[in-house]
């Protein structure tokens, strides 16, 4: 009984605390302010009541004559379809989450933070740094790498961040070849803690019949990749770039071209495979994907534009060498020997791009183009 009456006693105390919280919260109910109402957009124009307070923001494209009519000036009016035909999307959508206000912030962003020494790996460690491990090597490790982001069903950026934080630490650490797989399982942990919202556990990689290490191996091994790279675990890839390049490329397409943006996935996913291409910034890369894509769809048709040059920020003679090195892994020249994306890539739901047959590239097409 006395258990009892102070269970009751407790009960009504919380009670009384309860409605003396709800009577303040009404006697002083909080202000919740939009997103849209922030004043701090450095790309917007927003027009201010100084009656009302600050207008929400409306994403919505602004045309010439709208702006001449509301007294904007052409430079705001440029900024927007810039936005528009950019990283957020294809101009044509109002959804808020494409975020196309800010693209050309975040744009510009990505390409400042792709250049961070920090966030790079050496172009050439495998010469300066390591000692037991050779390009073909690295490129077992990556086309293993691809086979078990498959089985996991893992997403894309988790597989090329995976692949930069392997590059990342053989920049810094000297790591021999029975240690190799090592750094790949760990490297892909972080990273699916990083990107994926349920990612696979320590005991799945362990369990696996391909690895030979144990949880405490596995677990010392993430701690010195997050030391040696001081954490700084989120960059830009070559997927990054590759989405915003896709939607350029597409904008004067009625519908999206679904070869395309799955050639470009592998044809991006195959320079991950060859270390010649860790010199390149992603942007590069990804730049060079969707030159060689067009020209494998459209062979006759100059790949390049002032649009694309414009918006990647690369002139054609700037992709020659990249262009050719992923031709070369396209046709089988450098990397052959290793099938994971090039079987991922044959499936009818990726429309078998792996199959399409190479495209001679004309001289030319890396020329200037002429205004």
């Amino acid at each position: 009984m006395a258990e009892q009456e102070q269970c009751l006693r407790v009960t009504r105390a919380m009670k009384r605390r309860a409605a003396v919280a709800g009577a303040e919260d009404k006697s002083a109910p909080k202000k919740h302010v939009v997103l849209g109402e922030l004043p701090n957009l450095s790309n917007v124009v927003v027009p201010v009541n100084q009656n009302a307070g600050v207008e929400p923001l409306k994403p919505k494209c602004v045309s010439k004559a709208k702006a001449k009519n509301k007294g904007l000036t052409t430079t705001a009016v440029k900024t927007t379809k810039e936005i528009d035909t950019g990283l957020g999307g294809d101009g044509k959508s109002d959804d808020p989450q494409l975020c196309r206000v800010y693209a050309s912030d975040i744009y510009e962003y990505l390409r400042k933070t792709e250049m961070e020494p920090k966030r790079r790996p050496l172009p050439d460690y495998l010469e300066k740094v390591q000692r037991g491990v050779a390009n073909n090597i690295r490129g077992i490790l990556v086309d293993w790498l691809v086979k078990v982001a498959e089985e996991y069903k893992l997403l894309p950026d988790t597989l090329y961040l995976c692949i930069s934080y392997v590059d990342r630490f053989l920049s810094l650490d000297v790591v021999n070849e029975q240690k190799l797989k090592l750094l790949g399982v760990s490297s892909m942990l972080i990273s699916s803690k990083y990107e994926e919202s349920s990612p696979p556990k320590v005991a799945d990689f362990c369990s696996r019949p391909d690895v030979t290490y144990n949880k405490k191996e596995v677990v010392k091994m993430e701690a010195d990749i997050l030391k040696k790279l001081k954490f700084e675990m989120g960059n830009p890839t070559v997927k990054t770039f590759l989405r915003s390049f896709t939607s350029v490329a597409q904008e004067n397409y009625n519908t999206p071209n679904l070869r395309l943006e799955f050639l470009g996935c592998y044809l991006a996913e195959l320079s991950l495979l060859d270390y010649k291409c860790v010199k390149f910034l992603p942007s590069l890369v990804a730049a060079s994907v969707i030159f060689l894509a067009k020209i494998m769809i459209q062979p006759k048709m100059h790949p390049w534009c002032p649009t694309m040059e414009k918006y990647c920020g690369y002139k054609a003679a700037d992709l020659r060498e990249c262009v050719l090195i992923i031709d070369d892994l396209y046709n089988g020249k450098r990397g052959g020997s290793l099938q994971a994306i090039r079987e991922k890539y044959k499936q009818h739901k990726f429309k078998n791009v792996a199959a399409m047959p190479s495209q001679e590239i004309p001289a030319s097409y890396f020329e200037d183009l002429k205004e």
